[in-house]
């Protein structure tokens, strides 16, 4: 994987104005974006993110999953913090793509869960890849991080590439009732960190 800085520019957004800087990987063709917030210390552990793309919850407000509203927070906490940074990543679907997600949401509607569905295309249960990271945080400054994630994959996959987690902070948003079998089987299937508080505590 060969990842190629493009350009920086300014991103005005509710939360204040982050600056956003794009990355080809030349390998693939795909893009994906880091957003930074404030005058990064490098010298200290960034509070931050891996966000992967998801169309349906990013973008259309989707209720089946928690990902918009993991990212709008993620970017909230950043702004209010005062410095921080968001890796965007184009991996719709776990990896599998929008219209294999679509397809994988089809199953879910006649009853199999997420793991399930993607298991019967013929997918792994998470196909992500993370190994586009440690150059785009060597572009923006960053070696060490607290990372907001529920999923110990994402701190594994940055110690694998040399990238120090000093801590990992919960973000555990958005539940309700579309997405609470989706938010169990992320716990129970896919290892993902969440508190019974937030299985029991839905937000309408």
């Amino acid at each position: 994987m060969t990842i190629k800085y493009i350009a920086t520019s300014t991103l005005p957004t509710p939360w204040g104005v982050f600056d956003m800087h794009g990355f080809e990987d030349t390998e693939t063709g795909k893009e994906h974006v880091a957003l930074t917030f404030g005058q990064l210390d490098t010298n200290e552990p960034i509070l931050g993110r891996i966000h992967s793309e998801c169309l349906t919850g990013d973008a259309l407000f989707s209720l089946r999953c928690d990902c918009g509203f993991q990212l709008q927070t993620a970017m909230q906490t950043i702004a209010e913090l005062g410095q921080g940074f968001i890796l965007y990543l184009r991996q719709e679907g776990r990896g599998i793509g929008l219209l294999n997600k679509i397809r994988a949401y089809q199953l879910q509607d006649q009853g199999a869960n997420t793991v399930e569905a993607n298991e019967r295309l013929g997918f792994q249960a998470d196909m992500r890849k993370y190994d586009m990271i440690k150059p785009m945080l060597e572009q923006i400054g960053v070696k060490k991080v607290r990372l907001m994630t529920n999923n110990p994959r994402k701190v594994i996959a940055m110690q694998d590439v040399g990238i120090e987690v000093a801590e990992r902070v919960p973000l555990q948003v958005g539940k309700n009732r579309y997405n609470e079998d989706y938010l169990k089987t992320k716990s129970t299937q896919l290892g993902h960190m969440m508190s019974e508080h937030h299985f029991n505590d839905e937000q309408k």
